[in-house]
């Protein structure tokens, strides 16, 4: 077996209570559903003995850091097909699942793939480039509608109204192409000194709208409950309050609207037991080592 790894993406979130949340048996199947670097997979390789490792993603990137590791099985796919997958692969049911939300440093490094308020470049960031609709897409040919409602609803603006509005009469006349262009045309809708918060939400809500996001996180956590076994743990980290709402309500609920059904004597029907009744964050030494986890939000909850 050999663990020597390319160069990383990130160094990995929360990765000690992460391992400690998936409470890993030697000889357990257990699936990483966002790959990336291979950060987290190394270290549930570490604690596996002869067990079986699926892991997803969609990002050609990370397919090339795949280590050679007969107990790896490393699958190119968005992971709101987990269950498809596992089933194809007859790896059901599994033992534990880890999905870390963010976007790699990688990702936002790469300056050409759009991701980043840094670097100018195409507006595209797609995760899987097969994947037809860019951001430029998006800017260019959505409706005053659909705008909005993205700005509102994934970015969290307050301007999504008149930021929709305006992009719709400045595209008119020239096509937005590129990041700068698209911070150009929207500068003047950015708060005096917190320009860099803005446009950071302006481009979470693209990014989420282009890869479908919220959508395939739903379906994921849906899926969970039919391939894990009892006993089987779902350990989560988010980086933002519209996938940790998500994922706090479907663990609490079975839902994503939060609410708690009863059966006819009154008592809670629930498909997960909370390991974490509040979210683990990272410490004070994380923070300083790995700016990336400032955010980070994990959630470990295990099959009833």
């Amino acid at each position: 077996m050999n663990l020597n790894y390319r160069l990383m993406y990130h160094k990995p979130v929360l990765l000690n209570e992460c391992i400690a949340g998936l409470a890993i048996r030697p000889d357990g199947i257990y699936v990483d559903v966002t790959f990336g670097g291979g950060g987290h997979s190394k270290e549930i390789l570490r604690n596996l003995g002869e067990g079986q490792l699926v892991a997803f993603d969609q990002d050609e990137d990370a397919i090339a850091n795949k280590p050679e590791d007969d107990r790896l099985l490393l699958v190119k796919s968005n992971f709101r097909y987990l269950k498809n997958f596992l089933q194809l692969y007859k790896q059901l049911p599994v033992d534990g699942i880890l999905a870390d939300l963010g976007i790699s440093s990688h990702q936002i490094d790469d300056a050409e793939r759009g991701f980043s308020t840094r670097f100018n470049a195409d507006l595209d960031m797609r995760m899987d480039r097969n994947h037809s609709v860019s951001a430029k897409e998006v800017v260019n040919t959505y409706s005053f509608e659909q705008l909005k409602n993205i700005f509102h609803l994934y970015g969290e603006l307050k301007s999504a109204y008149k930021i929709a509005n305006h992009l719709i009469n400045v595209r008119s006349d020239k096509e937005i192409a590129t990041t700068n262009e698209l911070k150009d045309v929207l500068s003047g809708f950015a708060p005096r000194n917190k320009e860099q918060k803005f446009y950071a939400q302006v481009f979470q809500a693209l990014r989420i709208e282009v890869n479908e996001e919220l959508q395939a996180l739903r379906e994921m956590l849906e899926q969970s409950l039919g391939v894990l076994k009892p006993g089987g743990r779902l350990v989560v980290i988010s980086y933002h309050s519209l996938e940790d709402r998500l994922v706090k309500n479907f663990l609490k609920t079975g839902n994503f609207e939060g609410k708690l059904e009863k059966d006819f004597y009154g008592n809670p029907k629930v498909d997960f037991k909370l390991i974490n009744k509040k979210p683990i964050v990272s410490t004070e030494k994380e923070l300083e080592e790995n700016t990336r986890s400032r955010s980070a939000k994990l959630r470990i909850a295990e099959k009833i």
